[in-house]
């Protein structure tokens, strides 16, 4: 009973149970956002001096370091980091190199010796005559800084343009640390350029000179103002040569320096920048004639055998005035002859009289005749993988209401039959026409790779018509009065066509032309050659140049005379 009134006493260091739970009544009395109302037990002073303590020591490692860096070795870094840079640079990769069908580099990389570039410049070949094939380049350039702001080779022209993506390369880069004397003192790369891929061209650059030389004497001795050439494989379409006359040095337009050279090539009017042989546009004369003969042929239009009679000039009554009747005239009087013989005479008389009709005669007639002449694909592009291709003209009733806003007469058709009057023509498109009679009738699209295929389109020709067409052009070879008789060889039999063509209202220049294919029994190669502008008057032309072609060829380069070097 004591024990109920008596008070208990608390032991030392007893928490009692109503100190340590809160009262719901007291509650609200403390602000809990304030920590009111919550028990808190100070840190020992021991354990605070431990802290403070470990902070110091890694404050003080700190400060000592940065000490060292900053006051003591202070000088040396901060000479280091004035001296030394990073720098980011282009490496130009090397454009690829092109070889002649021989393996002979025509185009190459050179290091540059005069300090102007970084990077290897192209190099070409001396050869003569291959300016406008190969093509140049721009190289890559620099501002005042320093800094690229053109990154790449630029083909310009030729082959350098048209085959630019094969050729060009893939840039790389280098970082490369300098001090401040200009001294490498480390560089890496961090991306390696990629060389360009290899070009092996299907042209023979020496005989393509050869052809070029061969020009450029008669030119210079016969009074023509420029020549062009080429050869084709007639099966696969592999130009074997090429040449144009006059020419220039690419070398000398890639690295810019000559400018008095440079000017010249520009004031010159005989376009040395231009490929004739590809977008030349020429009047072509009496090579058309072999493409009206085959028309005259399948349209029935008259018998080979049927006698023509040429006097030297065809004469029609000229109704708007009949005492001035209108004269054609043929380069001589040939006589009687078929349509053989006519090829070989190239009489303009008789292919009058087939174009146009006279008298009892029909002709094949202008519609006709531009039919043919564009199943042939003459007056249009070959798809040569070379820029720079012409089209050319082939007159017709519609271009002449275009361009002359005139009538079409039968005078037109005339002219328009023997290759004269608005006919326009690149010497490849007449080459890529010949190669058509050469090999059956198969229109093969012309390029400039080495064991490549061009495009084969099958004209479906009557080889009967052919074969007339052939002969007569054998013939213009090997018979009397042929007009080709400078091809005429014991070690390869030659087919050939010549033309003059008329220029200016005078006529007293004149394009000389030679066209035609050879081994003639089994035909591997077709050939154009033309000399423009010269006096009428010559007696030197086309067919003679020609013909020392065909004398190196035999000497040099026989396997293109053998029926099984090329067929295909």
């Amino acid at each position: 009973m004591r024990k109920l009134f008596t008070k208990r006493k608390r032991k030392k260091n007893e928490v009692s149970f109503d100190e340590i739970l809160l009262d719901s009544s007291n509650l609200p009395s403390f602000n809990v956002g304030r920590m009111e109302g919550k028990i808190e037990l100070p840190l020992a002073r021991r354990n605070l001096y431990a802290i403070a303590f470990i902070f110091m020591c890694i404050a003080g490692g700190f400060l000592y370091k940065l000490f060292v860096l900053q006051v003591v070795e202070g000088s040396e870094y901060a000479e280091l980091s004035e001296r030394n840079r990073i720098e980011q640079s282009l490496i130009v990769a090397e454009r690829g190199p092109v070889y002649d069908t021989q393996g002979e580099l025509l185009i190459w990389n050179e290091r540059d010796t005069s300090g102007t570039y970084d990077f290897p410049v192209r190099a070409y070949t001396d050869r003569r005559g291959l300016g406008s094939l190969l093509g140049y380049v721009s190289y890559p350039q620099k501002d005042s800084a320093g800094f690229y702001f053109r990154e790449e080779y630029l083909g310009r022209s030729g082959v350098e343009e048209e085959f630019h993506t094969l050729l060009a390369g893939k840039n790389g880069e280098r970082l490369t640390e300098i001090n401040a004397l200009g001294e490498i003192i480390s560089e890496v790369e961090v991306r390696e350029p990629e060389a360009g891929k290899s070009l092996t061209l299907s042209v023979d650059a020496e005989l393509s000179e050869v052809i070029h030389d061969l020009i450029a004497t008669t030119t210079e001795q016969n009074g023509f103002r420029s020549g062009a050439a080429a050869m084709m494989n007639i099966h696969t379409g592999e130009v074997i040569a090429m040449s144009n006359f006059p020419s220039y040095d690419p070398e000398v337009l890639a690295d810019g320096d000559d400018v008095a050279l440079i000017q010249s090539y520009n004031n010159d009017e005989r376009f040395p920048f231009l490929n004739k042989v590809v977008g030349g546009l020429y009047v072509p004369g009496s090579i058309v004639k072999p493409f009206v003969a085959y028309g005259a042929l399948e349209e029935h239009t008259i018998d080979p055998m049927k006698i023509v009679v040429s006097n030297g000039s065809l004469t029609i009554p000229n109704p708007y005035d009949p005492a001035h009747p209108a004269v054609f005239n043929d380069w001589r009087a040939h006589g009687p002859m078929t349509m053989r013989d006519a090829i070989a005479y190239s009489s303009n008389v008789y292919f009058f009289i087939v174009g146009g009709g006279f008298e009892d005669q029909a002709g094949l007639g202008i519609t006709n005749i531009d039919t043919y002449m564009k199943l042939f694909g003459v007056g249009e592009k070959t798809g040569i993988n070379l820029l720079g291709e012409q089209a050319g003209v082939v007159p017709s009733p519609e271009w002449k209401q275009k361009v002359f806003d005139d009538d079409w007469r039968l005078g037109d058709t005339y002219l328009t039959a023997i290759g004269q009057f608005g006919f326009q023509v690149t010497p490849l498109q007449m080459l890529r026409a010949y190669a058509a009679i050469a090999n059956g009738g198969t229109l093969v699209t012309p390029h400039v790779i080495k064991s490549a295929q061009g495009d084969r389109e099958n004209l479906h020709l009557n080889q009967d018509s052919l074969t007339i067409v052939r002969e007569g052009m054998r013939r213009t070879v090997i018979q009397d009065g042929g007009t080709a008789r400078a091809l005429e060889r014991g070690d390869v039999a030659i087919a050939g066509k010549s033309g003059t063509a008329e220029l200016g209202a005078s006529k007293s220049r004149v394009n000389s032309w030679i066209a035609g294919y050879f081994p003639y029994d089994n035909p591997t190669h077709a050939f154009i050659l033309m000399m423009e502008n010269g006096p009428r008057s010559n007696t030197v032309g086309a067919s003679s140049v020609m013909g020392k072609v065909f004398d190196w060829i035999g000497e040099h380069r026989p396997e293109l005379f053998t029926p099984t070097s090329s067929a295909q």
